[in-house]
Order: structure tokens, then sequence, then C-alpha cells
């Protein structure tokens, strides 16, 4: 996929109020730790997660999307008035129906013939949204359009840290499938994107490449378990290396579309599971992971949010300059894979 008339127009994003240490969540699970042996400090040096962020009891996904989204389009300059499409790209939802797009729709008053829509893949959905939204800008369907996610992981961690502390039957591999499940964190991000013959921001979608590997789609599964409580599992060994090896692939197609060579490209901003995840990719790809922009550590894995929120920070850091290339990078469960290059 090729664009020649797609800007971006700039990030907005709301990180949430409440800071959530690997080590607080470790004294929660005291009496697992005990009765499996577990030495403290094992969810940090295995993930490379120090803290995550969470929202206050009751916010819904559409409240961080809005606030996101009002950020957005004030720092675009962009009339919400001339916005065209609005896609919501996130796992977690307000509710099955309506779709959470109509509450960020009436939150931000966007026009009424604003076309949206929800649009979720696991943690590509907002590149797969850019990539929608950067289809319709190409044809001419939409002149500005806003992208929005917004994750909401308090649950799932509360969920998982209650499962497990009542399962006393649980041995250290019975553990394993949940591990990844308190890597989650929480936080929303939007982009204002642009057709170009408009507004020339000289920040360009360039193209992409995507890559399936759905006989793999069995790795990491999650959803309501019962009663209120949302539950995932996730072989966490075997998503990473299958996931790495849809990325090699997608990776190689990614530069024979955009003719790129891996040595051009300035700044790397990926979707972030963990500190071996990103070593792995890295590696394979035969890439320097000095220019791989970061921020794990400090916000753990917060699904679609986590590789676009990246380029937020990187960008307000001052970590990729004009005339300079980037590639937003992304593995997500199913397995899929997607590669979007910009020139800034």
């Amino acid at each position: 996929m090729r664009y020649s008339r797609v800007c971006l127009h700039g990030f907005g994003y709301e990180l949430p109020p409440r800071i959530v240490t690997s080590a607080r969540i470790e004294e929660r699970l005291a009496d697992v730790y005990e009765r499996l042996r577990l030495p403290p400090g094992r969810l940090e040096l295995m993930s490379g997660i120090q803290s995550r962020r969470f929202w206050e009891q009751g916010t819904r996904p559409s409240q961080g999307a809005v606030a996101a989204g009002r950020k957005a389009l004030e720092g675009s300059g962009i009339d919400p008035e001339s916005i065209g499409c609005l896609i919501f790209t996130s796992v977690s939802r307000d509710m099955m129906e309506p779709a959470t797009a109509s509450f960020v729709h009436q939150g931000l008053g966007l026009p009424n013939r604003c076309q949206l829509f929800d649009l979720s893949n696991a943690c590509l959905g907002f590149l797969n949204g850019m990539i929608l939204l950067a289809n319709m800008i190409e044809l001419g369907q939409v002149g500005y359009g806003l992208v929005v996610a917004s994750e909401t992981a308090e649950d799932l961690v509360e969920s998982t840290i209650s499962r497990l502390c009542d399962d006393h039957g649980l041995t250290r591999r019975g553990i394993k499938p949940a591990f990844a499940s308190l890597t989650i964190g929480s936080g929303a991000v939007a982009l204002v994107m642009g057709d170009r013959k408009l507004t020339d921001t000289g920040h360009w979608l360039i193209g992409g490449a995507c890559r399936a590997a759905t006989d793999h789609n069995d790795l990491c599964q999650g959803g309501q378990a019962g009663g209120n409580q949302i539950l995932m599992a996730t072989d966490s060994e075997q998503l990473l290396q299958r996931g790495v090896e849809t990325a090699v692939q997608c990776w190689q197609d990614f530069l024979a579309e955009l003719t790129w060579t891996r040595e051009c490209i300035d700044r790397f901003f990926c979707h972030q599971v963990g500190r071996a995840h990103a070593r792995l990719l890295f590696e394979r790809l035969g890439l320097d992971q000095g220019r791989n922009f970061e921020t794990l550590a400090e916000l753990g894995n917060v699904g679609s949010v986590s590789a676009p929120i990246t380029m937020a920070l990187g960008l307000e850091a001052g970590k990729l300059r004009k005339g300079e290339r980037a590639a937003l990078l992304g593995i997500g469960s199913g397995i899929n894979a997607m590669m979007l290059g910009i020139e800034w």
C-alpha cells in the first residue's frame, strides 16, 4: 500500500492518573508468590515494566478517547467541523452496542455528516484505523479524519489478580498463561490525518505492509469469563516466536513496497509487549535497537494505544526531527503484523 496525499496533522494523548508499579502488583500476589516460591521482582525482571497507568474506577473508554481527541484537534488547528470520519480502534469498548465511536463523536461535538464506526483488531487496531482513513483520504472521500483509541486495563488486571489469589491449586506452570495480563496498562491516544491538497503539514504517511498468521490465533485469547470477570490466557513464549516470525515476513514486504532500506529509517515506534520481545524483534530484523524509542518501562503494554502513544511521546521529546523517516511497527494476537512508513 502506497499513499501520495496523506498528511499527519498531530497526535493527542491522555495518561491515566493512577500509577501502579509492578512491585505493588506483586505485593497483592504475595501469598501466591510464597506458595509457588517465586522471587519478588520477577514481573519487572521478565517484562521490563516498572509501572503502568490506570484510570479512576468507572472511567469508560470513550472518556479517555474524547480527552485525547480534543488535544489532537486543538494541537492540529483543524476545525472539528471539518472532520469527515471518526474511527475508534480499541480492544476496550463502552458496550457492545452502540459503537463507542458514537459516544466519542458526541463528546467531541463532531459534525452530523461525519462517518463514524468502531474497528477492533487486538493491538493493531489503531494502525488499521490509520490505513482505513488513509484510503478514504487518498480516494478523496474525506478531507480530514480522526483515529482514536482508549484502553481500560483495570478490570483485566483486577480479575487476573483475584483468580490467581483464589486458585490454591495453582502451579508454576499454571501461572504462566496469566503472566501477560499483569503487564497491561491503560491510556488513550488520537491522531488527526488529512489531505495534503488541503493542508500540507510536511508529515506524510508513505505506505506500509501487513501480514497474517492466523494458524496461531489460539496463542492469546481473552474475554468474559463468567460474572464480571475479564480474563486472558497467553502462551507468551510461542506468541513471541510466532509473532516475530510474522514480523520478519512483514518487514521484507514493507521494505520492498516502500523501496526503503533499514539504514534509511531514523526512528522506530513499536507496539510494546516486553523487553525480550523488543530485543528479539530488532535482532531478527537486523536493526539498531538504539533507534527504537520506548515507553514500555513506564506504561507497560497499552494494547492498541502502545505504538501511537509511543510515537506521540517521542515527538514531544524531540526524537523525530523534520526530514527524518520513521516506522510504526505492530504485532498483535491473531497473529497480525503491520508496518507503516512515515516521512516527517
